[in-house]
């Protein structure tokens, strides 16, 4: 059920990057509660990277990390260059699609009941 809920939001989350690299809204809010929300996400997106066992797991708390760590550096950086923020928008774009791929595999793929050492 969780790789449902993940993938949808994946999804969702790709989708509303990819709308703002397309209408050209590359900058990020730099207000304190958005920079406590990313941190918030990110520190929970961490936790849950540090529990789980599955590969596929581990693979989309990873980049979910990696997304809100982006997002937190560029919410915390008023005075990041448009080039280097067009990019970090750019690739959050890439790494949302690739976590609705990886928890999309989580809901379809098999799950390998093997115990691990």
């Amino acid at each position: 059920m969780w790789a449902v809920v993940a993938t949808l939001a994946c999804a969702y989350f790709a989708y509303l990057s990819y709308i703002s690299v397309r209408d050209g809204d590359f900058f990020w809010q730099h207000q304190l509660w958005n920079s406590l929300t990313w941190a918030v996400w990110t520190a929970l997106a961490a936790g849950l990277l540090s529990e789980t066992r599955c590969w596929r797991e581990r693979i989309l708390f990873a980049l979910l990390v990696l997304v809100f760590v982006l997002g937190l550096v560029f919410s915390l950086w008023d005075s990041a260059p448009f080039d280097t923020v067009r990019e970090a928008r750019i690739a959050t774009t890439a790494l949302w699609t690739l976590a609705t791929v990886v928890s999309l595999m989580a809901t379809v793929l098999p799950v390998n009941r093997t115990p691990t050492v």
